[in-house]
């Protein structure tokens, strides 16, 4: 006969392991998601470097070439390229079996929250990457090319150091579309008010241009190309934030103002 005074700590164990089996077996399902997309693009390496590559390629003079200085670059390059595609494209698995560990312990109005913020994250960041390499890279490369042109140097540039630019500008870019996601969050998590995100604004507006001054190169053109959609996007986000946050939270601001 057992003992009733005998603590439970059975249920408590075993829980706590199945939680480990089921976060191996997400992480299983994740890792054989990325496994398959990337044995299955392998083949196409080459192409999908060279789809890279072409808005560079389309604003180099005719003798214009890329060149590889390492000698596994024309191997391990393509082979970056293709994991970065298969990041992209297993991404939403990846986020879904993240989404399918942890909902069960978030309340339901965390839910509703997180599942839109997740799909508009990985939305924008692809909008990013999109508007970088469809409207910013034949930009750059062309003034580029525009720069070297008196100068009588020939514009080449090594495999690696292209992808590390390309890198660059995708995670660049991809962040600035995240924009109105951090403005969401800070205004309905309360770390700062709607009203006081509209006040600083001037300071917004001079901060995208710092940072698109660091960011592309040291010509007006490109500088606006990442500037202005960041102001446009921290806009977005204002717009979104007066649509997500609780009304209450927004009569308390306006008051606050009116104080002020």
């Amino acid at each position: 006969m057992s003992d009733p005074q005998q603590p439970k700590e059975e249920p408590v164990e075993e829980t706590f392991i199945s939680h480990l089996v089921e976060l191996r077996d997400r992480i299983m399902r994740a890792g054989a998601a990325v496994i398959v997309v990337f044995v299955s693009l392998v083949y196409w390496a080459p192409n999908i470097f060279k789809l890279l590559a072409r808005p560079l390629m389309q604003n180099l003079p005719r003798a214009g070439k890329m060149i590889v200085t390492d000698v596994t670059g024309s191997f391990f390059v393509p082979m970056k390229v293709t994991m970065l595609v298969t990041f992209v494209i297993v991404l939403p698995i990846v986020l879904y079996q993240i989404w399918a560990f942890v909902a069960p312990g978030l309340y339901q109005h965390e839910k509703k929250l997180v599942g839109p913020l997740v799909f508009s994250s990985y939305t924008l960041f692809l909008c990013g990457m999109a508007f970088a390499y469809f409207v910013v890279f034949p930009t750059i490369f062309r003034v580029m090319a525009h720069y070297n042109a008196p100068l009588g140097a020939e514009m080449t540039t090594d495999i690696d150091n292209y992808l590390s630019f390309v890198l660059t500008m995708f995670l660049c870019f991809g962040m600035t579309f995240e924009v109105p996601i951090v403005v969401v969050l800070l205004a309905r998590m309360g770390v700062v008010s709607l009203a006081k995100l509209k006040q600083i604004r001037p300071y917004v507006i001079v901060g995208a241009f710092v940072i698109s001054a660091v960011v592309t190169p040291p010509d007006v053109f490109s500088q606006l190309i990442l500037a202005i959609p960041l102001i446009i996007l921290y806009e977005v986000g204002l717009i979104a934030a007066r649509l997500v946050v609780p009304k209450d939270a927004l009569k308390s601001d306006s008051n606050e103002v009116t104080v002020k």
